[in-house]
């Protein structure tokens, strides 16, 4: 398994280790033993599981408190993963970055507390894993309007498909209750 760190810092991106034969393949997407190694020291306490259709956008998405680290993975389809910095006082703070994931790739991304995540859906469709070390508390999820123009993310579409909560999210400048970066 190969861990590599990212633009910005926190977030990383795992490539784990594909064994293929006859049958098909096998691949270790936790091994908290291997994680722990690689200085990720948090315990996974929730798994969800998302099926969404091309030119949806999931989030931006954090939850607030009782911060998530969140590991991403995609198992059926592409999609465009983005994570942004939301920790105020942050160097790198409405920085933001974009990675594909997809089913062949079996990469995944590793996003810490502080960090906003979202995702496009490249594909016909798209199956989507989250492995979060809190669990969920829907009076503490909080959302980020998906096109805010001080992050200025470099979405590849135009009118994406949304819920509701999500095209009615607020400009991250409106939210008050932030995680604060700590050195």
């Amino acid at each position: 398994m190969k861990i590599k760190t990212l633009s910005l810092k926190g977030p990383l991106i795992i490539y784990p280790k594909v064994f293929h034969d006859n049958r098909g393949h096998l691949y270790e997407s936790w091994n908290q033993e291997t994680f722990f190694k690689k200085k990720i020291k948090s315990k996974l306490v929730q798994v969800i599981n998302t099926h969404s259709k091309k030119n949806t956008i999931r989030g931006i998405h954090f939850q607030y408190p009782n911060l998530q680290d969140k590991l991403i993975s995609v198992i059926n389809g592409e999609i465009l993963d983005v994570i942004v910095d939301i920790r105020k006082n942050s160097p790198t703070y409405k920085k933001w970055i974009g990675i594909t994931l997809n089913a062949k790739n079996k990469k995944q991304i590793w996003i810490p507390k502080g960090f906003g995540h979202g995702y496009l859906v490249l594909s016909k469709n798209a199956d989507v894993i989250y492995k979060c070390t809190c669990k969920y508390y829907p009076k503490n999820q909080q959302s980020i309007i998906w096109n805010d123009p001080s992050i200025n993310i470099k979405w590849p579409i135009k009118k994406p498909i949304l819920s509701k909560k999500d095209s009615l999210a607020p400009k991250l400048d409106q939210i008050k209750n932030l995680p604060i970066w700590k050195k």
